[in-house]
């Protein structure tokens, strides 16, 4: 039941995701954080089998700071896009990931950036996109509310009203969503929106 959206705004982009970590019918934790900061001024949001999920993220995250490392200069979001396509069409044919993927970015000459990649290695440049079961309701509230130029306020106001269809549409939704930003100033984590807290973990 995993679901990740995003959508671009006035200067920035916003991805959301569920931090529920779930196999069959267990709920293992529900503050997982699917999103994950490529570099300053980029996020890459997942959803898919977790290993793939897991792995081919810290894959991306880490080649893209190789390339910054050996050439002095980071990679664009477009070029990071059309890298993380590579890399799936490439597995495509040996060991597929199970993975799709939203990434958000900032650069200075082109300003905020979504782009939708999914597990059979197919991009788009998107203004929103969404991903899992929750992409049916999100899609819907966005296709409905959204509009270019949205303020931060806005599109905070959007998310949240797609996390609340999420949450009284799914028959198993998930309680828990995490919230980041990527804009001029970088890259960052914006809110959690919390219906369950994991108990801790009793003494032994």
């Amino acid at each position: 039941m995993e679901c990740v959206f995003g959508l671009v705004g006035n200067g920035f982009a916003i991805v959301v995701a569920d931090t529920s970590a779930v196999h069959s019918i267990l709920v293992h934790k529900s503050n997982e954080d699917k999103i994950m900061l490529l570099d300053s001024h980029k996020l890459i949001a997942a959803s898919g089998e977790p290993g793939d999920r897991v792995q081919f993220t810290e894959y991306i995250q880490k080649n893209v700071a190789l390339y910054q490392f050996r050439n002095g200069i980071p990679l664009t979001t477009p070029a990071a896009a059309n890298f993380t396509r590579g890399e799936l069409a490439t597995a495509l044919r040996k060991n597929p990931y199970f993975v799709n993927v939203l990434l958000a970015g900032y650069d200075k000459e082109t300003g905020p950036s979504l782009y939708y990649i999914d597990y059979i290695a197919t991009m788009h440049k998107v203004d929103k996109g969404a991903f899992g079961y929750g992409s049916y309701f999100s899609l819907a509230m966005m296709d409905r509310h959204y509009h270019s130029g949205m303020t931060v306020e806005e599109a905070i106001d959007l998310v949240d009203k797609c996390i609340m269809e999420i949450r009284s549409r799914l028959v198993v939704a998930p309680p828990n969503f995490v919230i980041k930003i990527v804009d001029k100033e970088g890259a960052r984590q914006h809110a959690w929106r919390e219906s369950v807290k994991d108990a801790p973990v009793p003494a032994a």
